[in-house]
């Protein structure tokens, strides 16, 4: 018997995260659904995405394990989205615990735990602090990059 899996996300800056999760989505079930937030829905969420919605759809739906990409552009959705598309499994990172239980009268919700040290707020604050280096910061890197360089020489 066939198993259908859902999941939600931003999936904004595609990381090593992602793509875990989806690979351990697609050993769970023999479909893979993902909904990935919409630029509008982020927006009332109060999210600030990098990547366009067309793109980050197009991104998850070229991983090779993902069957099918829909918007999501609501909380609400979800319990529609289950009965739509037949799913057997909700599946969402283990941040979200608690909180999808009602699901549960039509399918099986299984919390997934995060990937160690990655995620896209992470990166987004590391992005921030490197745009903020001045550039006489960078221009002293550099000069302390050449010394030792030559040092090595």
């Amino acid at each position: 018997m066939s198993k259908t899996v859902i999941t939600y996300g931003t999936f904004d800056m595609f990381h090593i995260g992602h793509l875990k999760l989806l690979r351990r989505l697609s050993e769970m079930g023999d479909k893979v659904i993902v909904a990935v937030s919409t630029d509008e829905f982020n927006e009332l969420k109060g999210k600030k995405t990098l990547i366009p919605y067309d793109q980050r759809a197009a991104i998850v739906g070229a991983i090779d394990c993902v069957d099918m990409v829909i918007p999501e552009g609501s909380w609400e959705q979800k319990l529609s989205d289950v009965k739509e598309h037949g799913v057997d499994i909700f599946a969402i990172g283990e941040d979200w615990k608690g909180k999808f239980d009602f699901l549960e009268d039509l399918c099986e919700v299984v919390y997934l735990p995060r990937t160690r040290n990655i995620s896209t707020t992470d990166l987004k604050r590391s992005l921030k602090r490197f745009l903020s280096i001045s550039q006489e910061d960078l221009r002293k890197a550099f000069e302390v990059l050449e010394l030792l360089k030559r040092d090595l020489e």
